[in-house]
């Protein structure tokens, strides 16, 4: 049978509903110090009403100082966890597979939320001390923090804070766990040459630039189930043809480096350097390279994202293997219940139901 949008997809022990997944997108909804709301079980419970087979909770910080902003949801201890285990509950109930996104924003922390300007708080505006791999900031034509440059003994806490909040991020309900590359995020920042000219162990080439999320992944794997399925979400490139940077190539080498211990690779790009010069922006403009990594590695899943707007464009992806999962956005914000939609539209409905309390609108 051909493999379609609404067939199940079996990681490991779990089995997923359908090859829908809500993209983590960041909610900024906290009140108190990283703890969940009931935004986030409204939010992420509506998506899983609405039939997607993956709900994926936002970037989740790790560690306190690793949030992108004061209101960013957290997982740095057993209070954050059982705050959020009533939202994996709910996706659970509703035939969702609840997964979380485990962060850290690196030297693209400590700002205020978009709604709010975007801009950098100093520790005496609410902001805290901002890591990076070197002590070179983001480059803004606003104020930017002071970066400290992680030691060593701040890279060992950063893996056992990972396998920490994957640990409890399971306890609490989720069923995958993935980790934040991307985005010109922290473990981002690691891995491009445009952020990272570390001379210790992980920095360099490719393989000490690589070594920190090879790390962390490795950490995780230890501490979770083996049934568990784990995600890596990368950039496929930062856009930075003139200069050296992280390419599709790259992407590609760490994926197959990963294989062993990751179930899915999340493919993304940019966000390194705001001089990045993507090609085009259109519908499914990422598309190609996560084709790339499907084609050039074996044994590993992987996921499209990037303007995934219409139900047949998302299982073209999948119909024509293209990718395994198709990773929908923005989308889901304008519609809580697009793969139901989707279902319509691909008259899949005698495979997906609406909920029993909606269905005399249909």
């Amino acid at each position: 049978m051909t493999t379609d949008l609404f067939s199940t997809l079996p990681i490991r022990d779990v089995t997923v509903r359908n090859r829908v997944m809500v993209s983590p997108m960041c909610q900024y909804s906290c009140e108190d110090d990283g703890l969940a709301t009931d935004w986030h079980q409204v939010h992420y419970g509506s998506r899983a009403t609405g039939g997607a087979g993956i709900v994926m909770a936002e970037a989740t910080a790790v560690r306190p100082e690793g949030r992108i902003t004061p209101h960013d949801l957290g997982i740095w201890s057993d209070d954050h966890a059982a705050a959020l285990a009533s939202t994996a509950e709910f996706v659970s109930d509703r035939g969702g597979t609840p997964a979380i996104q485990l962060a850290h924003a690196g030297r693209k922390a400590s700002k205020s939320r978009p709604w709010d300007g975007s801009e950098y708080l100093q520790p005496d505006d609410g902001g805290w001390e901002v890591l990076g791999p070197t002590g070179d900031p983001y480059p803004t034509d606003g104020k930017t923090p002071e970066i400290r440059a992680m030691t060593d003994e701040d890279v060992q806490r950063l893996i056992a804070s990972f396998a920490d909040a994957a640990e409890r991020a399971i306890d609490a309900g989720f069923e995958i766990v993935e980790v934040h590359a991307a985005h010109g995020y922290l473990l981002h920042q690691f891995l491009s040459p445009v952020t990272n000219d570390r001379e210790d162990a992980y920095g360099g080439d490719f393989e000490g630039r690589t070594r920190l999320v090879r790390e962390v992944v490795s950490a995780i794997r230890e501490r979770i189930p083996a049934g568990t399925p784990v995600f890596v979400r990368v950039s496929a490139t930062d856009w930075l043809p003139d200069r050296e940077s992280w390419t599709i190539e790259d992407t590609v080498r760490l994926a197959e480096d990963l294989s062993d211990e990751v179930d899915l690779i999340d493919v993304s790009a940019g966000g390194i350097h705001p001089d990045q010069e993507p090609p085009t922006s259109g519908p499914g403009f990422l598309v190609p390279h996560a084709e790339r990594v499907r084609e050039d590695v074996e044994d590993v899943l992987v996921g499209a994202v990037g303007k995934i707007t219409a139900p047949e464009q998302a299982d073209e992806l999948v119909r024509n293997e293209r990718a395994d999962l198709a990773i929908v956005g923005r989308e889901h914000l304008r519609d809580p219940y697009f793969t139901l939609h989707a279902a319509e539209a691909l008259d899949a409905t005698d495979r997906i139901e609406w909920p029993v309390q909606y269905r005399r609108a249909v």
